[in-house]
């Protein structure tokens, strides 16, 4: 992302609300379904939304070139950009998925924007694939404001480079390196003309990572760039094309806000992941087995649980054990049977099941148990 980003796509970003506020009003009163898995989407603010919580948008504001994306139930791909944009100014565009508001198109059910200092945590995660041929970065944006504003600019943006190809670099210098979710990262700092800018710059290629955003949100309070009394309005993940990109994807995204944050031991104040899950897999051609552990790594014990994540695009459970699973595709709830509903501090349980699949597989980016993050053993 360069200086001139937001100030070219603010008036475009009008236009585009109001087709999606048309779009939503259409299907609410015709009964539509807002998941749309597999549909392609060309417009400039074209969106839609997956698994009923979150948008996805094709957002092409730095060129006039065309760019396409299909979106499934877990994602989206890039399948056609067009033109290139000089790598020492503005992308072609960024082309993501979010939890939250932009320009006023807020993914259903949000509870952002949200008080910085009412946020317990969190956690996301996230499945990328990149492409040879291009110049891009794939990055988070996470936005703050001091007001609740679900419109226009925010105060200030925080931006995780997972990946950069190419001679692009964030907005502003560098001004050293943080440890930050246990990874080091280079940190930069500027102003694009229109709000502040704190980029995490990873020294290496990320492919997949699940961390808590709040580790980030709290970095930019501590440089003086938000209060603990601002707002966390959108968490964005996508990719910032200058020259190609076609076939860049995000396999698979989450992101959930656990409000209650404040004193610690309040009974409203949900804790740090107190879970780790293992996920290992057989895989053979168009088919697989996953064997999933849950260790409980807090101090209570868990009675009955439900563990929540995501199945990459082509990805489909044909049976399962030891669990019963909410859905065969795209966002699955695994719910513990009779004989393992408990487990003690320190204990863990198992279940698994079998699948098919198409196109490159692919592990699920993030695991939630009762609504709490996991670590990935």
């Amino acid at each position: 992302m360069q200086p001139s980003r937001h100030q070219v796509r603010r008036t475009r970003a009008l236009c585009g609300a109001l087709l999606t506020t048309f779009v939503a009003l259409a299907a609410l009163l015709t009964g539509a379904t807002t998941s749309q898995a597999d549909t392609t989407i060309c417009e400039e603010f074209g969106s839609t939304t997956i698994q009923g919580r979150y948008v996805v948008q094709n957002n092409r504001w730095g060129t006039s070139a065309t760019q396409c994306i299909s979106v499934t139930n877990s994602g989206f791909r890039i399948t056609q950009a067009d033109g290139s944009v000089p790598t020492n100014g503005a992308p072609k565009s960024y082309p993501s998925v979010f939890n939250g508001c932009h320009y006023t198109n807020c993914s259903p059910g949000t509870n952002l924007p949200a008080r910085l200092s009412s946020i317990a945590s969190a956690p996301s995660g996230i499945s990328y694939s990149y492409v040879s041929g291009a110049v891009y970065d794939a990055a988070y944006d996470i936005w703050l404001d001091p007001t609740p504003r679900t419109d226009g600019v925010n105060r200030t943006e925080i931006m995780i480079w997972f990946n950069r190809v190419g001679s692009v670099q964030p907005v502003g210098s560098p001004v050293g390196s943080a440890t930050v979710g246990g990874r080091q990262w280079q940190v930069w700092s500027g102003n694009n003309g229109g709000n502040d800018v704190l980029s995490f710059v990873a020294p290496s290629t990320i492919d997949s990572w699940n961390f808590d955003v709040m580790d980030f949100v709290r970095q930019a309070v501590s440089r003086g760039l938000a209060q603990n009394s601002w707002y966390l309005t959108s968490i964005q993940a996508g990719f910032e094309p200058w020259q190609n990109g076609a076939g860049l994807a995000v396999n698979s995204f989450s992101s959930t806000v656990n409000l209650g944050g404040g004193t610690p031991g309040d009974p409203g104040t949900p804790g740090p992941a107190a879970c780790k899950v293992a996920y290992g897999t057989s895989v053979w051609q168009d088919g697989f087995t996953a064997d999933v552990s849950v260790t409980n790594t807090g101090s209570s014990p868990v009675n009955g649980w439900n563990l929540a994540f995501t199945l990459p695009s082509g990805q489909r459970i044909t049976n399962a054990w030891n669990a019963t699973v909410s859905s065969s595709t795209g966002a699955v709830t695994a719910t513990n049977a009779a004989h393992n509903a408990s487990i003690a501090p320190g204990g863990q349980v198992s279940f698994g099941f079998q699948g098919t699949y198409s196109g490159s597989f692919v592990k699920p980016a993030v695991f939630s148990l009762d609504g709490t993050a996991c670590a990935s053993a």
